[in-house]
This record gives structure tokens, sequence and C-alpha cells, in this order.
């Protein structure tokens, strides 16, 4: 599933390659990917003829900004992409939605599981829509986050364990398994250690590391890896698979203290850490 990292990826390619962008036609093969503006043509009416403005992400939701005051939002979900492509390109047959330009190609919506959408709101009604938005927590890669307000944030979880909580929207946005498990081996914190057990330079620790990691994560278009794949608006794949120091590397040495990696299954989670240096 895409995390932070490779939704922000995306959402710097659509900025580069769709704002200023006018949508000349929009086909919609699959219906269901549309259902919530209600049928294809009203997908399509609402769409049709707009400029893109500008490109948000909002969690892990890509929001196009267009000059009619209304907003095209896009959710790939877990298993969806965006690919630019031009129209004489052979489309997919995982394709949902794509949109014509009047200059500048296409930009296609596809996903093998068929669970990525997309629909066009209003600014006030998207709350609405997805009240979920109401309750996102910290964004490093949107805008800075003080060491203040991330301490504030993670001393008011003192119950609860630093993995489960990592993954916790209304924490951290946008954080999956894969970069959970590389910001505690970067702050070298067990995965199920208490909050109210951790001390000050702990919590510090754990600030610069989720700060940095999805940081250079981001800098190097997200990770691709068979359990983690993950492609660009041009098909390229990122590259941070080869800086990850713990996922997928389970019975291989530490790259910090040469001991062996672990995989750890618990309440359905998969967990790769290091017990020799993750205290």
């Amino acid at each position: 599933m895409p995390e932070l990292p490779e939704i922000e990826t995306i959402r710097r390619g659509l900025e580069r390659d769709t704002v200023g962008r006018r949508v000349k036609s929009v086909e919609v093969p699959v219906a269901k990917a549309v259902h919530r503006n209600g049928s294809r043509k009203a997908f399509q009416a609402q769409l049709e003829g707009t400029k893109i403005k500008g490109v948000d992400r909002r969690g892990l939701l890509l929001v196009f900004t267009l000059d009619n005051s209304q907003l095209l939002v896009i959710d790939v979900g877990a298993t969806g992409y965006l690919r630019r492509a031009s129209a004489k390109d052979e489309v997919a047959k995982d394709t949902q939605v794509i949109i014509t330009f009047t200059q500048g190609g296409q930009l296609r919506l596809g996903d093998p599981e068929g669970t990525a959408e997309a629909f066009v709101v209003t600014p006030d009604l998207l709350p609405e829509e997805v009240p979920e938005l109401a309750e996102l927590g910290l964004d490093p890669v949107a805008a800075p986050v003080s060491w203040t307000a991330f301490a504030q944030a993670l001393v008011s979880r003192r119950t609860e364990k630093l993995k489960p909580l990592l993954l916790d929207p209304t924490f951290v946005v946008g954080l999956g398994g894969l970069y959970a498990d590389e910001i505690l081996h970067d702050a070298g914190l067990r995965p199920d250690r208490e909050v109210s057990t951790l001390s000050t330079m702990e919590i510090r620790r754990l600030y610069r590391s989720l700060v940095e990691i999805l940081h250079e994560a981001t800098k190097h278009h997200g990770t691709s890896l068979p359990d983690h794949p993950f492609t660009d608006l041009q098909g390229k794949e990122g590259s941070f698979q080869e800086e990850l120091q713990v996922w997928g590397r389970d019975g291989e040495p530490c790259r910090r203290c040469r001991q062996t990696v672990t995989k750890q299954r618990s309440g359905g989670r998969t967990t790769w850490w290091c017990p020799s240096c993750q205290v």
C-alpha cells in the first residue's frame, strides 16, 4: 500500500505535470470509481472544461483545486496508481478513469483491485464527504512539525505502544508498517515500548527519525518492493528500498549492530526489528 512518501511523490509529479492544464474530456470505464458523484455523466459534467489550479494532499488523498471553485479528489487506495500517458498509448485493463487534457496527454487512474476512486466536491462539503480528514494527525512532509508539537502529541497518548501509535492516522498521517519499522529502528526503540516509558532523549530521537526518514524516502521517490510496489506518474520505481535497515531483512545482520534482524507477527501485523539495538 502506498504510504506518505509515495503519495507525496505522486502529488509533486502532478503539480509539475497537470497544474495549468484544462480538461478536454473524461472517460470512466468503471462506474464504481466515481460512485460518490452518482453517475459517470455527473462526474464528467463537473470536470470537463475545468482547469487545474493546484494539487494538494490531505493525508493520503490527492486534492486538485479546479478553476470552477470545486475540488477533484483522487484516492488511489491500497493498490491503485496514477499514470501520465498519451492518447495513443494502450489502455490497461484495470483503468478506472481517463482524464484527457486539451494539451499534454492524459492522466489515468488504474487499480487491479478496483477500489481506487475519484469524485468532484465543493470545498465546504469535503469534510462531510470524508469526515476522517477532521481527525488527521501530524504531517511532517506537508508542513514542518516542531519538536514541541510532536512531544505534546506523543505524551498525550502515554498509555499506547509505539508501533500501533505510528500507524494511527490521528497521530501521524500516512504511515504503514514499512516506514513505522524503519523509523523505530533508526530511533533505537522497540515497537512494543509504551510511550510513558520514553525518556526526553528517546522522544527527541523518535522525532528526528520520523522527520528525517519521511523526507529522505520522499526524496528517493518512495519505496518499491514486491510486497510494497510503487511507481510514479511515469511508471518509474522509487529507490528508498536501497536504504532499508530492517524491513524484509529477517535473518540478516543488522546494519548498525551486526546482530540478527527479527520478523515478528502479532495481531495480524508483521514487524521487522533488531532486538539487540532497539530497546
